[in-house]
């Protein structure tokens, strides 16, 4: 890593340079040139500030004091702060030059000697011209590196709009693809379920048709969502949250299709985060679609209670019974540990394990109002 020189150094080696200067060419003794030339000097600590009228005091110093680094400084600086005018420019360039050519007094100018004259003129362009040229050649390289670093930012920027561009595509296409194939699916399922509830005779067969087609019509109410999710990249994500509560407990466990014992033990009207309500529910019924992948023909219980002000949901059921077919559906084995981190990212905690009965027993609590989550 490049250490910066000291903020006084830019203003100090200038000014220290100039005073060399002025007492190298003046000497110690006290009269006008010297005071001029240390004048010269001194005006080199507001250059940036005010570039023009430093500059005309040190072309007093170097035409009477016969100072050099002064108005070198300072002609530079104009060339390199000030708004680029050429005819500023020139008009001080010009001042320079024929400050410099002339001799104090002028009466010592040599008119007789052509020759010397002129390379006197010549030097003087020249020694006028040079940082002139220098502070051009600054600024420029300032003015470049200035806008090489606003293209590189605008260059990230366009990377990062290009980024999420594809990941709304993406979102897009995979909004897409879960209509197609898991829309049209639950469809089928839903018709199907129809078609026995509107054919057979049988109380039971009936019930079972009616509560799968109103569970196909949940599941597509929730697959519409999730692909508004998907497609709205960006958006309000109040707006795209799901919004089951513990009130909605019921009636999941009215189409759970198994045999569920509740006991709430909680105040509905109590104020709670809506992230905590819809975090108990998404517990119960993940352990509700475990206990029929798993425990099939379990008795279930579900506690809603609020230890300490909190909320505790519990999911207890027992052994499977031997004489009900397990439904063999697929499972991903992550059910439990997203309802962990989403417990854990709420403050809370879940526990889930088997029973000595050889049931299983899933325990999610959340702090009280106010405490732990978001």
């Amino acid at each position: 890593m490049t250490r910066r020189p000291p903020a006084w150094l830019p203003v100090a080696a200038p000014v220290a340079l100039a005073l060399a200067d002025a007492f190298l060419v003046n000497g110690v003794d006290a009269g006008l040139p010297l005071a001029l030339a240390l004048a010269a000097a001194a005006a080199l600590v507001w250059r940036r500030r005010l570039p023009l009228t430093v500059f005309a005091v040190t072309l007093a110093g170097m035409f009477i004091g016969y100072v050099w680094f002064a108005p070198l400084i300072a002609l530079y600086t104009v060339a390199a702060v000030r708004p680029p005018d050429r005819r500023v420019l020139a008009l001080a360039g010009t001042a320079f030059a024929v400050l410099h050519f002339l001799p104090y007094p002028v009466s010592g100018l040599p008119v007789h000697d052509h020759r010397a004259l002129a390379l006197d003129a010549v030097n003087a362009v020249v020694i006028a011209a040079a940082p002139i040229a220098v502070g051009l050649l600054s600024r420029t390289r300032r003015e470049l590196a200035g806008r090489l670093d606003e293209l590189t930012r605008s260059r990230e920027r366009e990377d990062r709009l290009l980024a999420d561009q594809v990941l709304a595509t993406e979102r897009a296409r995979l909004a897409r693809e879960m209509h197609d194939v898991v829309a049209h699916q639950v469809s089928l399922i839903s018709l199907q379920a129809g078609a026995v509830q509107v054919r057979t005779e049988d109380t039971e067969a009936r019930a079972g048709a009616r509560t799968i087609r109103e569970l196909s019509v949940r599941t597509l109410d929730e697959l519409r969502h999730m692909v508004g999710i998907l497609r709205a990249a960006g958006a309000d994500t109040e707006e795209l949250t799901p919004q089951p509560k513990l009130a909605d407990l019921p009636r999941l466990l009215e189409l759970s299709a198994l045999d569920v014992t509740y006991e709430d033990a909680y105040d509905p009207d109590a104020e709670r985060p809506e992230a905590v309500e819809r975090a108990a529910f998404r517990t119960v019924q993940e352990a509700l679609t475990n206990v029929r992948k798993h425990a099939p023909g379990a008795k279930v219980r579900v506690r809603v209670t609020e230890p300490d002000g909190g909320l505790r949901v519990e999911i207890r059921n027992g052994p499977a019974d031997a004489a009900v077919p397990a439904p063999g559906l697929p499972g991903g084995g992550h059910g439990l540990v997203g309802l962990r981190e989403r417990a854990q990212s709420l403050g809370g905690t879940l526990r889930a394990g088997a029973t000595e009965d050889g049931g299983f027993v899933v325990v999610a609590d959340f702090p009280p109002r106010g405490a732990g989550g978001r």
